[in-house]
């Protein structure tokens, strides 16, 4: 009976060796031998962490706008106060830059233009003083020839010039915008000191009432235009 309790005793202890052997080679396999899932994930060191940590830190969310040759806006950098002006708590004023008023553009008109408009203003009104002048001679009026009352309007027709441009696109485009106003304008070809213009004109018009009347409405559209007299 003896015997059989000791018996029972010892196996068990050997047992509990046995296990516990076990498991410290079981421990020791999983320390020692490398595992598949974890080992394939590769360690970071100090350095790589802190390269990225700098990196992430000057980080720019706007970089893929820049393009291959990114450039990136520049700090503003403020000028601190005086340390008078810090120590009064006055704020200083601010500086006021003076912005140049807006030049409005004119239309492109030659000055050459403007002197041959002149001109031909002078060649009609020598023209119509020819003809008053004839009118008043006896012989015309003794040999029965038909004398004008008005001579100006049968030698002279009136145009409404509304813009000369250097380039004929331009012309097009004013000539369309006096269109859709119900008018009918006409681009002509003029060469000036070597430069060809073109002036986009109303007309003729045999009354120069019916010339002002254009121009009123002109004016009513905002359009700028000149009273341009034509020798027939």
């Amino acid at each position: 009976m003896n015997s059989q309790r000791g018996g029972f005793f010892l196996g068990m202890i050997v047992g509990l060796l046995i296990g516990l052997a076990l498991a410290l080679g079981v421990a020791l396999y999983i320390t020692k031998v490398p595992l598949p899932f974890i080992d394939k994930v590769p360690q970071r060191t100090a350095e790589q962490d802190a390269a990225e940590a700098e990196k992430n830190k000057n980080w720019d969310p706007n970089s893929p706008l820049y393009g291959k040759n990114p450039a990136k806006p520049h700090p503003v950098q403020v000028e601190a106060p005086a340390a008078s002006e810090a120590a009064s708590g006055v704020a200083p004023a601010a500086v006021e830059t003076p912005v140049a008023p807006a030049v409005p553009v004119a239309p492109v008109a030659s000055a050459a233009s403007s002197a041959k408009e002149i001109k031909e203003a002078k060649a009609a009104a020598k023209a119509a003083s020819a003809a008053a002048s004839a009118a008043r001679n006896p012989a015309a009026i003794l040999s029965g020839e038909p004398v004008s009352t008005n001579p100006a309007s049968d030698s002279l027709s009136y145009q409404v010039q509304a813009g000369a441009y250097g380039s004929q696109a331009e012309a097009e485009t004013q000539r369309a915008k006096l269109a859709m106003m119900g008018l009918e304008p006409r681009i002509q070809e003029r060469e000036v000191n070597g430069r060809t213009m073109y002036r986009v004109r109303i007309g003729p018009f045999a009354q120069r009432e019916q010339a002002d009347e254009v121009r009123v409405k002109l004016q009513a559209a905002g359009v700028e235009s000149a009273l341009v007299r034509v020798q027939k």
